[in-house]
C-alpha cells in the first residue's frame, strides 16, 4: 500500500518504548530515582509476601523509617565526597567515637567533672554541640591531609577507621556509658520521641504546600527566562504523586500506636480513664525522620543552589579544569570532609539516643552501608554525578533489605552476602549506563 504524500510511517505509529520515554521526559522526573522507587516497591511487596504480611505493617514501616534515618543522614554527606572523587571509610568508627564522646559529656563530664548534675535543660544541647564541633574538626583534619597533603583519601580514612575505633576503648576501657539525658533520648525516636497524630498532619500540610509552591515557582521562573516547562498534565501529576506520597507516609505513621502497656502507664500518670479497648495513641512521625528530612533539604539546597555544591560537582567532573577555572579545589575538598564530620555527629546522636547508651560496637559496618546507600542512589565513583534524594532512597533500600531478612530470620552472614551482591550490582549497573551514555 502506498504511503500518503509527506507522511512518514514512523510518525504514524511510534514504538511504545519511545512513547514512554517521551512521557517521562515531559514530567522531568529523574528516571534513576523512578527506577529505584520501582525496585523498592518490588522489595517491599516481595518481603511482605514472604513474611506472611508482616513487612507492610505500620509498625514495621515506622521502625524502618527510624532505622534508615541515621544511615541516610551520613549518606547525604557521602554523596559530596564521592562526587568529588574521594571516599571516607572512617564514618562508622568516627560515629562510634563521637557517640562515646557525647555520652561522656552527658553521663560523666557534666554531672561529675563539672558538678552540675544530670538531666539539665542544656545537657542535650551541649552534648550535641560538642559532638558536632569535634566531628567538624576531625573531618577537617582528614580533609586537610587529603587535599593539602596529597595523601589518597582511601589511605587517610582507612587510618581514621582504625584510630577512631581504637580511641573508643581509651575512654572507659570499652564499658557501656548509660543512661542518656531524657531530652537527648527523644532524638532516637520511640513512642515519646515522635510528633503524634496532630503534629504529623500539620507537617504533612506544610510539606504539600511547600511542594506545590516549589514546583509552581520553578515553572514560573523557567518561563520568565524562556526555558521549556512541563505540560500542565505533567505538572499536576508530579504534584499529585508527591503529595500522595507525603500523605501516605503520615497515614502509616499515625496508624502505628503506642504499645498497650505504655499507653496504660500514660493513662495512669495523667489520671485518664481507659476505654474498654484500651487507650489508642498514634505515634506519628519520629523525630529522627524529621531530622533526616531537614538534613536532606539543607544538603540538597547546598548541593544545587550554593556555590560550594557547584564547585564540588565541577571538581568531580574535571579537577584540572575546575582548578584552571579559579576554584579552590583543596579548600572545597577539605570542606566536604568538615560537612561529613558534622553529619556523622548528628547520626551518632540519633543512634546513641535510640539505644540510650554508648556501646563499643556502635557504628560497626556503618561505613559500608553509607557508601552502598550513596552508590545505590546513583552516585558514581567516577565523580561528578550524584543526588541527595537518591542517597536517602538508597539508605531506605539498604535498610529494607536488612529489615526484610530479619523478618525472614536470615542469619547475619547471609545478610552481608546479599548486601555485597546488591552493592556490586549497583556499581556494575552504573558502569553500564555510563558506557551507554558515552556512545
Amino acid at each position: 500500500m502506498a504511503e500518503a504524500p509527506g507522511v512518514r510511517r514512523d510518525s504514524v505509529q511510534q514504538p511504545a518504548s519511545r512513547t514512554i520515554r517521551s512521557l517521562l521526559a515531559s514530567t522531568e522526573v529523574d528516571t534513576r530515582l523512578l527506577g529505584m522507587v520501582g525496585a523498592l516497591a518490588v522489595i517491599w511487596i516481595g518481603f511482605d509476601l514472604a513474611s506472611g504480611g508482616l513487612f507492610l505493617t505500620p509498625r514495621n514501616l515506622w521502625n524502618l523509617s527510624v532505622q534508615s534515618a541515621s544511615i541516610a543522614i551520613m549518606a547525604t554527606g557521602m554523596v559530596l565526597i564521592i562526587v568529588s572523587r574521594n571516599i571516607d571509610l572512617s564514618v562508622g568508627s568516627l560515629l562510634g567515637f563521637l557517640g562515646y564522646t557525647m555520652a561522656m559529656v552527658q553521663a560523666v563530664w557534666i554531672p561529675t567533672a563539672l558538678g552540675l548534675g544530670f538531666n539539665q535543660p542544656y545537657t542535650w544541647i551541649l552534648a550535641l554541640l560538642v559532638g558536632m564541633a569535634i566531628g567538624a574538626a576531625i573531618g577537617g583534619l582528614q580533609g586537610f591531609i587529603i587535599a593539602y597533603g596529597r595523601v589518597p583519601s582511601f589511605i587517610v580514612t582507612l587510618g581514621g577507621f582504625l584510630v577512631w575505633r581504637g580511641l573508643i576503648f581509651q575512654y572507659a576501657q570499652g564499658q557501656t556509658i548509660a543512661p542518656m539525658d531524657a531530652t537527648y533520648q527523644l532524638l532516637g525516636g520511640g513512642p515519646t520521641g515522635a510528633l503524634g497524630d496532630v503534629g504529623s498532619w500539620v507537617i504533612a500540610a506544610l510539606a504539600c504546600a511547600g511542594i506545590v509552591y516549589t514546583i509552581i515557582n520553578s515553572r514560573r521562573r523557567r518561563r520568565e527566562y524562556g526555558f521549556p516547562v512541563r505540560p500542565t498534565w505533567a505538572l499536576v501529576t508530579v504534584i499529585g504523586a508527591s503529595c500522595a506520597a507525603v500523605i501516605g507516609a503520615v497515614w502509616v505513621s499515625n496508624n502505628y500506636l503506642w504499645p498497650p502497656a505504655l499507653a496504660t502507664q500514660f493513662a495512669l500518670d495523667r489520671g485518664i480513664t481507659e476505654p474498654p479497648g484500651g487507650l489508642q495513641i498514634p505515634v506519628g512521625i519520629a523525630y529522627p525522620v524529621l531530622l533526616m528530612i531537614g538534613v536532606a533539604l539543607v544538603m540538597t539546597f547546598m548541593a544545587t543552589r550554593r556555590r560550594f555544591g557547584r564547585y564540588v560537582f565541577a571538581i568531580g567532573g574535571n579537577p584540572d579544569a575546575a582548578e584552571l577555572g579559579g576554584i579552590n579545589v583543596r579548600r572545597t575538598i577539605t570542606l566536604t570532609y568538615v560537612v561529613m564530620g558534622i553529619l556523622v555527629a548528628i547520626s551518632a546522636a540519633v543512634q546513641t539516643a535510640r539505644l540510650n547508651a554508648a556501646v563499643t560496637n556502635l557504628g560497626v559496618q556503618n561505613e559500608l552501608d553509607v557508601i552502598a546507600a550513596a552508590v545505590i542512589g546513583g552516585t558514581s565513583f567516577s565523580g561528578g554525578i550524584g543526588t541527595i534524594p537518591g542517597a536517602v532512597l538508597g539508605a531506605v533500600v539498604m535498610q529494607s533489605l536488612r529489615s526484610g531478612m530479619v523478618l525472614l530470620r536470615v542469619d547475619s552472614p547471609t545478610q552481608d552476602i546479599v548486601v555485597g551482591i546488591v552493592l556490586v550490582a549497583a556499581v556494575g549497573l552504573d558502569a553500564v549506563l555510563r558506557r551507554r551514555s558515552a556512545r
